[in-house]
């Protein structure tokens, strides 16, 4: 496929914040956005050109909307694969295609899939009954952190658990669904690795941020990352190592553990522009959003290099509904137009930032 020229239709699947700040990044290259997504009125349809309102797995609606589309692209990881086979059938281009997306819709086989690539994690064993729960928390040391193997996120479909606890009662916490039970990992800190990747092959890479969670949800992204030269080019190398073996098209994350001596694991990876990588439209020359509109639409991808020291702090719940001032001098607000603010929920986030150290 050629690069698109402006006014090209770029279809996204998914009507969530994330779609809503691709869409706007695709707006500004000149493309218009149809969004595909069931919602009704949801924050990415509010900036787009058309809003597909239809069940994932409508293939009629489908048919009409790669009538309609040049390129498709998604903006979170649990759109049926079936949708996406479909789409591709039809003879639409999806980029991202499937194989990193199914990958990562599966916990247990997104793990063993980085290990086979040479992408260390942590230790973890499958679990599909509380029998076997109880087997792999011995086999761990007798703690760990026990997710599904799907649909989890933010915190949701998982639980830690030791020994002793009342395994019936965490299985049934999780919905008594497959799950996977994951070693707690030592860590000092967790950084992720943003990546583009374009469609002849050729990569980018933004620097790696510093993150802190909270209650299973991101709180901060920090750049600089404070950590040595050398551990953040092994992490940068990961990440074109998964980008290139999965084969991706446009913006993944990498997400990693740092042990006190320097060693990598990781965590998970999301085939999509990410949370943590919010701070790249303010601090870098060209932003995760508007990146991977580029490597979607098969233009060069744009550079980008960090003009700014940087911290992105998530606003959950009220804490977006704070007058703007109370942010400080110089804060840069991005609200996702949603309208319950629930507690917990991403409304929104903030980016301070600072001279370049």
């Amino acid at each position: 496929m050629k690069a698109l020229p402006g006014g090209s239709v770029i279809g996204i699947l998914g009507g969530g914040q994330l779609g809503r700040m691709l869409a706007s990044a695709a707006a500004q290259l000149g493309f218009d956005v149809h969004i595909f997504a069931p919602e009704d009125s949801p924050p990415a349809a509010r900036v787009a050109a058309m809003h597909w309102q239809s069940a994932y797995d409508d293939e009629s609606a489908l048919r009409e909307f790669a009538d309609a589309c040049d390129v498709i692209t998604y903006e979170f990881e649990n759109i049926p694969v079936s949708s996406v086979d479909y789409l591709v059938s039809l003879g639409a281009v999806v980029r991202p295609g499937t194989s990193s997306l199914e990958k990562s819709q599966d916990r247990l086989a997104e793990k063993r899939f980085l290990n086979s690539i040479g992408i260390e994690t942590g230790r973890y064993e499958a679990v599909s009954s509380v029998d076997e729960l109880s087997a792999a928390l011995e086999t761990l040391g007798g703690e760990g952190i026990l997710k599904t193997r799907r649909e989890g996120y933010d915190g949701k479909g998982q639980a830690r658990i030791k020994a002793g606890d009342d395994l019936g009662a965490a299985f049934g916490a999780v919905g008594k669904v497959p799950a996977i039970l994951e070693a707690l990992v030592p860590f000092e800190r967790e950084i992720s690795v943003v990546i583009a990747r374009a469609p002849d092959g050729r990569t980018s890479v933004f620097e790696p941020s510093m993150n802190e969670h909270g209650g299973g949800i991101l709180r901060t992204s920090t750049v600089p990352c404070g950590l040595p030269g050398s551990t953040i080019e092994r992490a940068v190398s990961l990440a074109e190592i998964l980008a290139r073996e999965t084969g991706h098209v446009g913006v993944l994350a990498l997400e990693l553990f740092v042990l006190n001596d320097g060693t990598l694991l990781a965590n998970e990876f999301a085939p999509r522009v990410h949370n943590s990588g919010h701070w790249t439209p303010e601090a870098c020359l060209t932003g995760q959003f508007e990146q991977h509109i580029r490597a979607i639409a098969g233009w060069p991808l744009g550079p980008v290099t960090r003009v700014f020291d940087a911290r992105m702090q998530n606003l959950l719940g009220e804490e977006a509904l704070a007058p703007p001032e109370s942010f400080g001098d110089g804060a840069v607000i991005t609200l996702y137009g949603k309208r319950d603010a629930k507690p917990g929920r991403k409304m929104g986030h903030v980016v301070r930032r600072t001279v370049k150290s």
